[in-house]
């Protein structure tokens, strides 16, 4: 969390009488649109969302004991090997049905990132370049790696393009839908910068969507 959006003490103090209370929020929800009224923005932080949200440990998975036989662990083996593209030239096999997904060069170290192709390629899945380019050692330790392209064009480099297994198309942020990508200054190291044409240490936005895409006719 950036030392500006530290809640103020008395916030945390939380006096009831002063910023009042609410039948539908609970107070926690309270503070947070008094802390943002304050810094004049909506809060940035890493670490995921305030809220709880559901994991894995969240889903149950219903068994189709009717529709087709019950495997076997300890006599069968069960196939989770995943096909992208079965109808193209060279489709995409994963071992898994899961992917890392894209996460920028900036917003992960250089250390997270080769972590993470070392760890998909061990599992048999892909890794994704994420927005702003690609590192090479990125790609040197993915078996099968997906190059983003996004709305900004921030990095963008088509001879890093022909390099990647798949091509993955930035549409639209789930964690902050509408509002776009922000990488803070901080983050703007000077290799960053260079990868992205960007001067280092000042915050970088990309807008919410692609220009040239209007609709959903214009991906066809």
């Amino acid at each position: 969390m950036a030392d500006g959006d530290m809640p103020r003490k008395k916030i945390l103090d939380r006096d009831v009488n002063r910023i009042g209370d609410s039948f539908i929020f609970p107070p926690r929800v309270m503070d947070d649109i008094h802390i943002k009224s304050e810094l004049g923005r909506y809060r940035m932080r890493g670490f995921s969302l305030f809220k709880k949200i559901p994991h894995w440990d969240d889903l149950t998975f219903l068994p189709g004991t009717l529709t087709r036989f019950v495997i076997e662990g300890y006599r069968e083996k069960c196939e989770t090997k995943t096909v992208i593209g079965p109808r193209a030239k060279r489709p995409l096999e994963l071992d898994i049905p899961v992917y890392i997904t894209g996460m920028s060069f900036g917003a992960l170290s250089y250390e997270a990132k080769t972590a993470l192709a070392r760890g998909a390629t061990m599992a048999g899945t892909a890794t994704c370049s994420g927005e702003g380019g690609m590192i090479p050692d990125e790609r040197r330790y993915s078996s099968k790696w997906f190059y983003q392209c996004i709305q900004s064009r921030y990095g963008f480099n088509p001879n890093h393009l022909v390099l990647a297994d798949g091509c993955e198309f930035f549409i639209g942020q789930g964690c902050k839908v509408g509002l776009g990508g922000h990488l803070m200054g901080q983050k703007v190291t000077d290799q960053v910068a260079e990868m992205r044409s960007l001067p280092a240490g000042i915050d970088q936005r990309s807008p919410a969507r692609h220009p040239d895409w209007l609709g959903p006719d214009d991906l066809a």
